[in-house]
């Protein structure tokens, strides 16, 4: 799909991947975009920089994610792509040492990661749908964000595992029933990437983070998160597949 002068949602893209994203769908695809996130003061300044818009939202809420994406949909029309990175995690283990795990903690990283995906998805695959589609019938390509640990879960992680979980599972009947619409459903599993959380952390303990991957051994970029990106929304033959972007690395139990 050509994206040039359409518009894309990004959720999340306040800052780390999802801001990357934002910028090679503008800087390099030529879209207009809507920034989705949390963070008014971040979001703002990632819109301004690349002449979009902000929407405040909380993806988990169906009411705050109705209205925004109406408003969104009302300013700049309906999506051609939609990037789902908003996320959070929890490092928790069922049993610990003071006891069960807080089950609403589970439950908030599920909301988040994996209803909020959804949330968006359907919203923005309705709008999609109602769209005129382009010269090979395609309407829009949703991507969302899933993890290395939908697959190799470490201790600690069963809440942010089983929520990216839902997100590799959830890729391919979205991507059969969205078929009929012209709609194509993908999802990225990156590995370890140098976020904001990342880099916060000392020199040596990214070293030894990224010792761990085989090659190249570093943590990934979010320029190379976006690309992928790029090449998923350029490739309409690509569908209801969830990619690895890990550098080979496989996580350990912990």
């Amino acid at each position: 799909m050509d994206i040039a002068g359409k518009t894309v949602f990004v959720s999340g893209a306040a800052s780390g991947l999802g801001a990357e994203t934002a910028r090679a769908l503008v800087l390099g695809g030529g879209a207009r975009v809507a920034i989705f996130d949390r963070d008014a003061v971040k979001g703002k300044a990632v819109a301004a920089e690349l002449g979009g818009q902000f929407f405040a939202v909380d993806v988990s809420d169906a009411a705050s994610a109705e209205a925004t994406i109406a408003e969104a949909i009302a300013a700049l029309g309906a999506p051609s792509v939609l990037v789902n990175c908003a996320g959070i995690g929890t490092a928790a283990r069922i049993v610990g040492r003071e006891g069960p795990m807080d089950l609403a903690a589970f439950q908030k990283v599920i909301n988040v990661n994996l209803v909020g995906s959804f949330n968006m998805m359907r919203l923005c695959a309705h709008a999609m749908s109602q769209a005129e589609p382009d010269a090979n019938g395609q309407r829009g390509v949703i991507i969302s964000t899933a993890s290395v640990a939908a697959y190799e879960g470490q201790i600690g992680q069963a809440a942010y595992a089983a929520s990216k979980g839902g997100i590799v599972a959830l890729t391919l009947p979205a991507a059969r029933e969205l078929a009929r619409f012209g709609v194509r459903v993908l999802a990225i599993a990156p590995g370890l990437f140098l976020t904001p959380l990342l880099e916060e952390l000392p020199a040596e303990v990214q070293d030894g983070l990224s010792g761990n991957i085989p090659n190249p051994p570093r943590l990934g970029r979010p320029a190379e998160f976006a690309q992928l990106v790029m090449a998923m929304v350029a490739n309409d033959y690509l569908n209801g597949e969830v990619v690895r972007l890990d550098g080979a690395l496989r996580m350990q139990a912990k």
